[in-house]
């Protein structure tokens, strides 16, 4: 059974972009993937997304991508929310996706905004109803144009908003002009896919975050929530401003890269990542040890 929620925030709203862990010979690591997931929700994450871009999905099968689901939800689905990321460039594959992730029992589903392609807005619209048609699960989108060449824009957000089944957005559009117009009138919940604008966005409107630095900071994000939902603005800006190393930090290089490095570094599963992403070197995990202290990460 999937955890109650409440209609502003139909995912929780602390949600991790979890890791995949991999074994030393580049498998699946379903045990490390259990453990990773059960520590991240005793840390306070109250969702966690699993093969998003953070798990490294476009390098992982369609059948591992299956057995991850029901691994994380296994040891964690009666505590949090277990949001499957079914976003691909491919409508048909997306569809395949969300089906397999409703069979497998997950809680909601990611869809991203199909990359590469750079479809029109008509097509991105009829690429994500496509997918809300597909299952009978809540569909959190995921804007972000910086990766994937087209944005999703104001007006297809609110149409795609009248879709019972399309119930959020993730927002990495870095562009909180576009959010207030899209949060006050698509009547989605708003979350924040990028780390250095969770205060701004909670500011304007968004009901959480979908985080990486939460692998590390979990605790700190919740308090930064908890202090703005209370009224203490100045507290949550105190708490965002002592984290601006770790932002910074994470990603100087790819988020996937570093978060592992770091996982590994605290004894935590991680494991290796696949090409086309190589490891830290060893200047590279200096410097991201000191940006983490600055910010009170310590590895």
């Amino acid at each position: 059974m999937a955890p109650t929620s409440t209609p502003k925030a139909p995912f929780g709203r602390v949600l991790t972009a979890m890791v995949t862990p991999f074994t030393a010979d580049g498998g699946l690591d379903l045990d490390g993937a259990q453990r990773l997931a059960a520590h991240l929700v005793d840390e306070g994450n109250d969702g966690l997304v699993v093969n998003g871009t953070t798990g490294e999905s476009p390098t992982t099968s369609d059948a591992e991508k299956d057995q991850l689901v029901r691994a994380v939800l296994e040891a964690v689905g009666e505590r949090a929310f277990v949001v499957a990321g079914v976003g691909t460039n491919d409508t048909r594959h997306s569809v395949e996706l969300a089906r397999q992730a409703e069979r497998s029992g997950a809680h909601g589903l990611l869809t991203v905004t199909p990359y590469y392609s750079k479809p029109p807005q008509e097509g991105l619209y009829r690429h994500f109803t496509a997918i809300a048609d597909a299952t009978d699960l809540p569909v959190m989108l995921y804007d972000i144009p910086g990766r994937s060449g087209v944005a999703i824009d104001t007006e297809t957000l609110v149409r795609l908003g009248e879709h019972p089944r399309i119930v959020a957005n993730k927002d990495a559009k870095g562009d909180l002009g576009a959010a207030s117009w899209a949060i006050g009138r698509s009547g989605l919940a708003w979350y924040s896919g990028d780390d250095m604008l969770n205060l701004p966005l909670l500011s304007i409107g968004a009901a959480g975050f979908v985080s990486v630095v939460g692998h590390l900071v979990t605790a700190e994000l919740r308090a930064m929530l908890d202090a703005f939902t209370a009224g203490d603005v100045a507290g949550a800006a105190d708490i965002h401003q002592r984290l601006l190393p770790v932002f910074t930090g994470m990603f100087r290089a790819q988020g996937v890269i570093t978060t592992k490095t770091a996982l590994a570094l605290r004894g935590l599963p991680a494991g290796p990542l696949r090409l086309p992403l190589v490891e830290l070197d060893a200047d590279a995990t200096e410097r991201l040890r000191k940006d983490l202290a600055a910010g009170g990460v310590h590895l």
